[in-house]
Parts: C-alpha cells; sequence; structure tokens
C-alpha cells in the first residue's frame, strides 16, 4: 500500500456505511432489454462502502482497495475516465446530476469480495451502492426505482454497454430467501419464496472473458430492434419483442435472416420459459424448474450466440451428473459463470470433478462458489 492510500485510510473518519450486493439470474438472460421476464436475485457476496462528506466543496476521492488505487474527481467537472471501473462511478454522480442540485463532494472507501468479469454483475452493485450511499449522505431523498434507472443510465452513457434494468434491479429489491419475477415491460416485479433444499445454488467461474462480450452485447440489441422495426411497419402496436407472439414471428420468418429470426424466437421462448420456472418454484418441482435453465442455455448457445467454448464445456459437463438438476450460462456471454442446482451432499465432489476434467481441455483454473439467495443494497450495520 503506497503512502498515499495509507494516509487517505488512516484520517478516514466514516459518516455512513452501504453494502450492495452482486446477482444471479436463475433464467430470463437477455430478455430484459427487449421488455420480457426475468428471474435474478441478490447473493451473499458484495461491496463494501464507506462514505464520508469531503472537506473539499467538489473535490471526491475514492478508493477501490481491489485495485488498490485512488483517484479523485470534480463534480462540477465530470467527464468520462480512461479506466472503466471509475466510469461506472463518475456515471451515476453525471446522472444524479440531472435530477438534483443537492449533490455535494464526498470520499469513500470501497471494498469488494465479488469476482470481476463472472456475470454476477460487479459492476450494477457498484452503481447503486454508490447512488444508495450518496443518496443517503445528502438527503436526496431519491425513490428505489430512481437509483436503479439513473444506475442504469450511467452504464449506457459512460461505459457504452446498453443494459437493460435486471442487473440494477435485482442488486436493488432483492429481499432474503427469495427471487424476483421481473416484468421488464413495466419494471414491476412479484416476490417468489424459494426452498432449494437439499440443492444448493453454485457459481462456476470459467476465469475467461472474451473480448467480445460488450460490443456483442449491443450487436445483439439492435438486432431485436430490428426486427421489432420491421415489423411495426406494418403493425403500428408492436413496440418492442414484447408485444410478438411466436405465431406472428414465423409470418415474418422468409422476410428476415436468419440471424434476426433465431435472435428474436430465443427471446419469446425465454419469456415463456421464465413464466413456466416460476410456476415449478411455486410447486416445488426442482427437476422441471432444471430442466429449463439447461433449455435456456442451449437457446443462448445455438440461437442467441452469446456462449463460449467453456460456458459449454461446463453446461456439457452438468448436464451428464445426477445430482445437478439444472445448470446455464449466465450474464452477457463469451465467459464468466455458469449457475448450477446442485445436491448440497456432492458439491465437493462436483468440484473436484469438474475442475480437474476443465484444466485439462482449456489449461485454466476452475473456481467456484456457493450462494444464497440475498438482501440487495442497504445500509451496513
Amino acid at each position: 500500500m503506497n503512502e498515499q492510500i495509507t494516509s487517505f485510510v488512516n484520517s478516514f473518519k466514516s459518516e455512513l456505511k452501504v453494502i450492495s450486493p452482486g446477482r444471479i439470474n436463475f433464467i430470463g438472460e437477455h430478455t430484459d432489454y427487449n421488455n420480457g421476464f426475468v428471474l435474478p436475485t441478490a447473493i451473499d457476496k458484495k461491496i463494501t462502502f464507506s462514505f464520508r462528506k469531503a472537506s473539499s466543496k467538489t473535490q471526491c476521492t475514492i478508493l477501490s482497495t481491489t485495485y488498490q488505487k485512488l483517484f479523485t474527481f470534480a463534480i462540477d467537472e465530470i467527464t468520462i475516465r480512461e479506466a472503466t471501473w471509475e466510469n461506472y462511478i463518475v456515471g451515476v454522480i453525471a446522472e444524479i446530476q440531472k435530477v438534483t442540485n443537492g449533490v455535494g463532494a464526498f470520499d469513500c472507501i470501497i471494498d469488494s469480495d465479488l469476482p470481476l468479469g463472472s456475470g454476477v454483475s460487479s459492476s450494477a452493485a457498484l452503481e447503486c451502492g454508490i447512488a444508495y450511499g450518496v443518496n443517503a449522505l445528502f438527503e436526496l431523498d431519491m425513490s428505489t426505482l430512481q437509483m436503479i434507472q439513473l444506475s442504469q443510465n450511467a452504464e449506457h452513457n459512460y461505459v457504452g454497454t446498453k443494459c437493460g434494468i435486471m442487473d440494477q434491479y435485482a442488486v436493488m429489491k432483492s429481499k432474503e430467501g427469495t427471487v424476483l419475477l421481473l416484468d421488464c415491460l413495466v419494471n414491476k416485479h412479484t416476490y417468489i419464496d424459494v426452498n432449494f433444499d437439499p440443492y444448493v445454488v453454485l457459481l462456476l467461474n470459467t476465469n475467461v472473458s472474451h473480448n467480445l462480450a460488450s460490443s456483442e452485447y449491443n450487436t445483439r440489441r439492435e438486432e431485436c430492434e430490428f426486427v421489432v422495426q420491421m415489423i411495426q411497419k406494418e403493425d403500428a402496436k408492436v413496440s418492442s419483442l414484447r408485444d410478438i407472439t411466436l405465431s406472428k414471428l414465423e409470418e415474418y420468418k422468409s422476410r428476415l435472416s436468419s440471424v434476426h429470426y433465431e435472435r428474436a424466437a430465443y427471446v419469446l421462448e425465454e419469456n415463456e420459459r421464465v413464466l413456466e420456472a416460476v410456476a415449478y418454484l411455486r410447486t416445488g418441482d426442482l427437476k422441471q424448474f432444471g430442466s429449463l435453465m439447461y433449455a435456456s442455455h442451449r437457446g443462448l448457445q445455438h440461437q442467441y450466440h452469446v456462449s463460449c467454448p467453456e460456458l459449454d464445456f461446463l453446461v456439457d459437463f452438468s448436464e451428464t451428473k445426477e445430482e445437478v438438476l439444472g445448470a446455464r450460462m449466465m450474464g452477457g456471454g463469451f465467459g464468466g459463470c455458469t449457475i448450477n442446482l446442485i445436491h448440497r451432499d456432492m458439491v465437493d465432489t462436483f468440484i473436484k470433478e469438474a475442475s480437474k476434467a476443465y484444466k485439462k481441455t482449456f489449461d485454466i483454473d476452475l473456481t467456484s462458489f456457493v450462494t444464497v439467495p440475498s438482501q440487495g443494497t442497504s445500509m451496513y450495520s
């Protein structure tokens, strides 16, 4: 730790602390920006933020213990920065300034146990934690939905990823022991109580992040919008894929490229899978729930084309094991984690076997952790 960081830490007196979790998504991938359904929840790994009002009127100082990096910015002169992680922070402040003039300068220490680039949305946890903390520190009286939306806008405008609302919504709104059935058309949710016993949620981290992730994410969004615009010319009521049925899409199949058709078909089928998955959760049919997770992965692999060999290998491996009810890639794609629903008694054995096979095939070390549905962004006590 360099002298500047040591001095900052030693002199820091926290006025309030916030915890902001990562998130998992059981099913409903790439559906949020198409106004569809998703089934996420927060997890027990998180980012912790310590806030204080700054002695300066305009200059904020931020320390990330993960990166061992200290940076400053002026709240009256926010610009896009070179380091991506810094843009999640300054972007949120810039978006808050669009809705209120009550933001003052602040200092913050950020400490994380979230694995970066693993598809558990450390970016949304960072955005939401900053928004939540600044809102409390300066008594801005922003609603939770306002903070969710401005965090999403920060990612659009300062990072360049045109993400849907799922990550920020799940990070902010989740409750312990539940999953969120979120309708992204109206931004409303239902809490679904979950009891996976004797199964647990295991994440296997590929520890790869192919550089296609952000560019291809935006491309998928454009491909879906192309389909909507084509149908919209003949049906003005259509404003997103949510307004289209599979039979309606079929009518346009001959006029769409195979790529555009497959993208849209995947989204429509995935929306149906989410609603089926909720029905199975409510009746406790975890086997059928797991089969939908596998079906979701195959759609992402073969129709939406956002998987990668490492993710496919891990899902294929899981599918050979009776103790795993379901598995799929999670997040934007091209790397990150698979989410697995596995019998608790077999976790250690499974991890050993999967790690050995993965190392042999890709010469990459697999990492993993078990997690549980947890509370969203909140004050640390």
